[in-house]
């Protein structure tokens, strides 16, 4: 990895943040307009062009996830059981706090409600990699916010069937729709709607670059949760911190793609040449090593800061999507970080856990969007819904202001229509 002396603070998170490409727009575009005009027979075709996979029904069947259940293990199914019961400890008690109100002003009176999204659509990825851990991730809070329609897609192999430990996690975790589709064409489905696949009001979870630019197309007429993007990991260490602890989970997250964005703030120099002789020994041999070595040679660095509160400042301006801070008092540091996605404290709280079985959410905010947002949560998945109730003695009371902002905004029929109610 590059090691740099970071000096000028804005110029070097200007200079060292990933270029999106956007060279998927126009694809996407195409294929967004062949599903919405062409429906299932679009689907199949870019199924079969993608993935080689005939795909005579798009949902999976009953028969399709019993068969799927024999094909996986006791302990996998004890995995994910686990995985499913943190993670729905941790969203019941965001649930719980959403309490109706109601407020009464003068005899205005306002009431507020936290109502589920009826109908949702999960995107699990699938190609480079499998992924349950993002069923239970999308899955699950949404079930805890009581939506109604869960619906999961995601990419087929060339036999046209999608991996029985996905299909099994979406089962346990409640989903009440699995189809077999992915990319741009599964997004196109739950936007528009198609013979098979009816659509839905928000679209959530990860997925590639062209799944990306298809969710912040389509959003102007279809909810999504957040346009994520490549995995970040930042990492804030000091010199008591374990090198080959932070080596360890640099590799593990830049296993995910040639595009991952992992790197170390450290204001030590042994440590960062240290980390940099252990990740040189350990790529080699490790799996995956191809996206490891691509990735971190070409995204990530090890930046040499002054001071902690240079780190400090360079954190807040990356928001990468996980921030782990390997320091001798990493509570303090934290207390100072806004921005990340995710922060995780202390040598034994690694990025990699928190992907399965912590009891935190790993769809979370990239590209800088710690900045306005957090991880997926159960609070996507509901709206405040409000009622409002007035009457001729509480309008009579502010009828006056009423006159005197309708009349400042030059929208006089606004006041015509309070005064008349009043005479």
């Amino acid at each position: 990895m590059r090691i740099i002396k970071i000096n000028n603070i804005q110029k070097f998170a200007t200079q060292i943040l990933p270029k999106p490409s956007q060279n998927s727009k126009t694809i996407v575009e195409s294929i967004l307009k062949n599903v919405q005009k062409n429906g299932d027979v679009a689907i199949r075709k870019y199924e079969k062009k993608f993935t080689g996979a005939n795909i005579s029904s798009l949902r999976v069947s009953k028969m399709e996830i019993k068969n799927a259940y024999s094909k996986v293990s006791k302990t996998e199914l004890d995995a994910l059981r686990l995985a499913k019961s943190r993670l729905a400890k941790t969203e019941s008690r965001i649930k719980s706090l959403l309490k109706d109100i109601s407020i009464n002003n003068d005899g205005i009176k306002i009431s507020k409600k936290f109502i589920p999204i009826e109908n949702v659509g999960c995107y699990v990825p699938g190609g480079l990699a499998r992924y349950p851990s993002s069923v239970i991730m999308s899955v699950v809070p949404a079930k805890i916010a009581g939506v109604k329609r869960i619906v999961v897609v995601s990419p087929p192999n060339s036999d046209g069937k999608i991996d029985p430990l996905t299909i099994v996690t979406a089962d346990i975790c409640g989903a009440d729709e699995i189809y077999k589709t992915g990319g741009v064409q599964s997004i196109a489905a739950l936007s528009f709607g198609s013979k098979s696949i009816p659509k839905v009001d928000k679209i959530v979870g990860p997925g590639g670059a062209f799944v990306t630019a298809a969710k912040s197309i389509v959003c102007v007429r279809t909810g999504i949760d957040m346009l994520a993007g490549p995995t970040e990991l930042g990492i804030i260490a000091d010199s008591s911190a374990n090198p080959k602890f932070i080596a360890l989970d640099l590799i593990s997250q830049a296993e995910h793609s040639n595009d991952t964005f992992c790197y170390l703030i450290t204001t030590s120099e042994k440590l960062a040449k240290s980390v940099n002789d252990i990740l040189s020994e350990l790529i080699p041999n490790v799996e995956r090593n191809a996206f490891v070595k691509t990735s971190l040679k070409n995204n990530g660095f090890i930046g040499i800061c002054k001071n902690r509160f240079t780190m400090i400042k360079i954190a807040n301006i990356l928001a990468p999507e996980h921030l782990q801070i390997m320091t001798k008092n990493p509570k303090s540091l934290a207390a100072k970080i806004v921005s990340p996605g995710l922060v995780l404290l202390g040598d034994d709280t690694p990025s990699s856990a928190s992907d399965y079985i912590l009891g935190s959410n790993h769809v979370l905010p990239t590209n800088g969007f710690g900045k306005i947002r957090g991880s997926l949560s159960a609070l996507d998945f509901v709206k405040i819904s409000t009622e409002v109730t007035s009457s001729k003695s509480s309008l009579s009371k502010i009828s006056k202001y009423i006159k005197v902002l309708t009349k400042a905004e030059g929208l006089s029929n606004h006041y015509e229509a309070v005064r008349g109610r009043l005479e």
